[in-house]
């Protein structure tokens, strides 16, 4: 149960902090790491992804701007 996992098990601190560090040790080896080229790939999806956004919020920024800041204001 999660409340024995919790309870002390006798360990100080320090062999409780080995004890994890071997863990996350462990848990590293299991990870996929992508290729060199997966990485290129996935930068270049992500930066265009970006700019392409940034684009549209910009564009969106400057209507709602002449909407609502210009033309408003020509009516009074």
């Amino acid at each position: 149960m999660a409340t024995e996992a919790l309870a002390s098990t006798g360990r100080s601190w320090l062999g409780r902090v080995v004890d994890f560090l071997r863990e996350v040790q462990g848990e590293i080896r299991k990870v996929t790491w992508p290729t060199w080229e997966e990485l290129k790939k996935a930068t270049t999806v992500i930066v265009i992804f970006v700019a392409l956004l940034g684009l549209v919020i910009g564009w969106m920024d400057w209507l709602l701007q002449q909407i609502f800041v210009v033309a408003v204001a020509k009516f009074f």
